[in-house]
This record gives C-alpha cells, structure tokens and sequence, in this order.
C-alpha cells in the first residue's frame, strides 16, 4: 500500500477573510503611571518616596496658604491704621469745618458791623481746613467712585456757599435787611446740600474702615487646618519609622516637625494678638471717636440754630404734627441738643480711663449751663427785648455770660476727647500689625526649610536600601 501524507489541519474555506493578528491593546501615559505607582507601592523604598512627596506638598501648601491669608490680613490692618481709618476722621473733619464756618459766619452777622477778627479768623480757617480736606479725600478715593462723585459735588457747592455769606456781610454791614435773607439761603444751602453730602461721606467712608475691620479680624482656618494635618502627618511618619527600624530619631523629619509646629504656632498666636489688638481699637477707638464726632457735629449745628433763631426773628416757623407753629431754628436747636445730650452719654459709656472720661464730663456740664443760658435768651427773645437776648447768645453784658461760652467749653473739651481716643486707636491698631509683622515671609521661609528636611529625613532612609 502506498505510504498516505501527511494532512494539515482543516482549510479555511474558499473565500474566507483569514483572522487578524492578536496585537497587545495599548495603554495610555496615565495608566502606565498609575501601575508604576501601585507597583513602587508595595515596596519599602517605593512607599518612603510617596509619603515623602506627600508630607513636601503638605508643608509646601501649609506654607503657602498661611503666607497668603496672613498677608491679606496684614494688608487689611494697614489699611485701618493708616488709610481708611484716617479718612474717615478727615471725612468727619471736613463736616465739622462746614458746619463750624456756618456758626461762625451766623455769629459774626449777629455782631453787625463790628464783627470781631477771631470770628472771621475762624469762619476763614475752617473754610481752608474743608477744602484742604477735600483734596485729601479726592486723592484717597477711587475715580468714579460714589466718594469721588460726592467730593466733586462739594467742591462745587463750596464756593457758591462762601459768595452768599460775602454777600450777607456786605449787605448786613450796611444795615439793609436783604442780609439776613442772603444769610438765611446760605445756611439752607449748607443744611440741605453741603452738610448731608459731607455726611455721606463720613458714612462710606465708615463702611470702608468696618470692611477692612472684617477682612484683617477672622481666624485663618485653611492655613489652621492644613498645618495640624502636616504636622500630623510628619508626626505619624517618624512613629511608622521608629516602628519599622527601632529608630527615635530621624534628624530630618524632626527638623521639618519643628518648622511646621513653629509656624502654626507663630500663626495661632500672632494673629490672636493682632485680632485682640484690632478688637481693642475698634471698641476703645473708633466707636468713642465716631461717638465724639456726632457729639461735636450736633453741638455745632445747634450753636447755628440757636445763631438763626436770632437773625430770622421768626421768619421760619415750622407746623408740629399737634398743628402747633415754632419757630424753625428753635425747634431744630432742641433737636440737636438731644442728640448731643444722647452722644455725650455715650462717649461717657465708652470711656474707659480717666484721660477719656475727664474731657467729656467736663462737655456734659459746659452743656447743661448752655441749656440754661439758652432757656433765659429765649425768654427775653419772646418778650421782645431783642438786645438783651443778643447779648446772652453773643455776649456783651459782663453780668450775664453767653451761651456763646457754653459751645465753646462743649466744643474745646471734645477736640480733647478726640486727641485722646485718636492716640487709643492708634496705639491699639499699631499693635495689632505689629503682631502680625514678618509672619507671611518668615512662613514661607520656615515651610520651605520643612520641606527640605522632610525630603532629607525620607532620603536619609532610602539611602539605607541601595
């Protein structure tokens, strides 16, 4: 029988696509690093240079985050010690200097033609003081700004005020009537536009100091927390060390320990000191010195109308909601003098040394003396005896003291409370930044060192394995 050959396999049949050959899928940069890491993960060495990379980005951003937080904070004190707090007593000046130069001008008509030198003196210089003052404001404020728009509308208003009183005095030192109309426009146009457009300011101007209180005074939590996890976290490092290889110390990663518990602690404390300090200016010097402000804006607005109620002779009445008429500014003097009286009170609350308290208390009695002397001029003033009601509001008769004396007891004493809560303030606030002086570079710099020590620490132990 002849010999049969060899037989293939069964034959793919005629026509038939042949199978494709079996190529390795392909994987991408990600995956492949993924398993190299989860590969390194299961050796010492590999796990050591993970939990040395993960304990540098942590000091690294412990650092970094503290640095940031801290140096806004300390931006946001400056602010208060030396920008916004600052303009908003400029701010409160250039009001006091408005209204002080409409008493000034209504108490030098009152004298006729023998208006005295001080009080023009005084009339010019405040004048000088708010427009000096409103340049300040106008370099401070951001252009466009509602600030900005309103120190515009000022300095406008400014002149027109000044030509009215010129006019008053001219008119007055001649003995016509139309005088006391001139000055009567110039203090409607000082109350209804010049003097709420000045306190409109003194407002913002407020709400930008209490901003820059709110951003310099909360906790840094973020930087907190991420350096209690460093240090928790270079801490169970050296505990897994000294497991692995009975080993106490690891000069590397006890260096970084001390630089990161150096930098919380320096953060937890630095910044209780400036927030305490910062507390302590606000509460002991702004809320005082913006208590005193009012007190010395109502006083001054009151010594103008108790001024008018004598110019106008009571050509402005006003008709109470009981259907009783008053006379204008007399009504509005009472309403003032309860203001001051309610401020007065309150700066006495605020108070909280004897330097402070002294000033006031001597405001409160220079007070309630005016309220009496006033009580008497207008007595005589609704008698008729116009000149003897003259010489109680502007002096004259040696026997019988002006009230005139009274505002400026009430007027001398609160500059001195605002000197001395001004000095508070300032003390207090300077050393809320100071406590925060040096602390975001002086952390960055301790991170970094931790950092390094960290990556020392961990490579002093892989050196131990080549």
């Amino acid at each position: 029988m002849p010999a049969v050959p060899p037989q293939s396999g069964p034959t793919a049949p005629r026509g038939a696509t042949p199978p494709p050959d079996a190529t390795p899928e392909r994987r991408t940069a990600w995956a492949e690093g993924v398993d190299r890491l989860r590969t390194a993960a299961t050796t010492e060495p590999g796990r050591l240079r993970i939990i040395g990379a993960v304990l540098a980005l942590l000091v690294v951003a412990f650092g970094t985050v503290t640095a940031w937080q801290m140096t806004e904070r300390s931006a946001a004190a400056d602010d208060v010690l030396h920008s916004s707090q600052p303009l908003s007593a400029s701010a409160a000046d250039i009001y006091r200097s408005l209204a002080d130069a409409n008493t000034a001008a209504s108490s030098g008509f009152l004298a006729g033609g023998q208006e005295t030198k001080a009080s023009r003196d005084r009339y010019e210089l405040d004048i000088r003081t708010a427009a000096a003052k409103l340049i300040t404001a106008a370099n401070s404020s951001d252009p466009g700004s509602p600030s900005a728009k309103t120190i515009t509308e000022l300095n406008k208003l400014l002149p027109e005020y000044k030509g009215l009183i010129e006019r008053a005095r001219a008119n007055n030192r001649q003995g016509f009537p139309l005088g006391g109309a001139y000055l009567r426009y110039a203090n409607e146009k000082m109350q209804q536009e010049m003097l709420p457009k000045a306190q409109d300011l003194y407002q913002r101007e407020n709400q930008r100091l209490n901003a820059d209180y709110a951003d310099a005074k909360p906790y840094p939590w973020a930087a907190i927390a991420l350096g209690v996890l460093a240090l928790g976290g270079l801490v169970w490092a050296q505990r897994r060390n000294y497991r692995r290889t009975n080993r106490v110390l690891n000069q590397g990663m006890l260096a970084a320990s001390a630089a990161s518990a150096v930098v919380l602690l320096w953060l937890v404390v630095g910044h209780s000191v400036a927030r305490a300090g910062l507390n302590e200016s606000y509460d002991h010097g702004v809320r005082s010195l913006n208590v005193l402000h009012d007190a010395r804006i109502a006083s001054l607005k009151a010594r103008g109308n108790e001024n008018l109620t004598l110019v106008s002779r009571g050509a402005v009445t006003k008709t109470l909601a009981d259907k009783t008429t008053v006379d204008q500014y007399d009504y509005d003097f009472g309403e003032d003098m309860k203001s001051l009286t309610k401020n007065l009170a309150a700066a006495a609350d605020l108070s909280d040394d004897q330097a402070g308290a002294q000033p006031v208390k001597a405001a409160t009695g220079n007070m309630k003396v005016w309220k009496l002397r006033h009580k008497a001029a207008s007595k005589a003033n609704e008698d008729g005896e116009y000149q003897d009601a003259l010489e109680l509001v502007i002096g004259g008769d040696p026997k019988n003291p002006p009230t005139g004396e009274c505002f400026d007891g009430v007027d001398k004493n609160l500059a001195l409370a605002l000197t001395h809560e001004e000095s508070e303030f300032k003390q207090a606030a300077g050393d809320g930044l100071d406590a925060m002086t040096g602390l975001p570079v002086g952390a960055a710099i301790l991170a970094v060192l931790a950092a390094a020590g960290a990556l020392l620490g961990i490579g002093r132990r892989l050196s131990e394995y080549r």
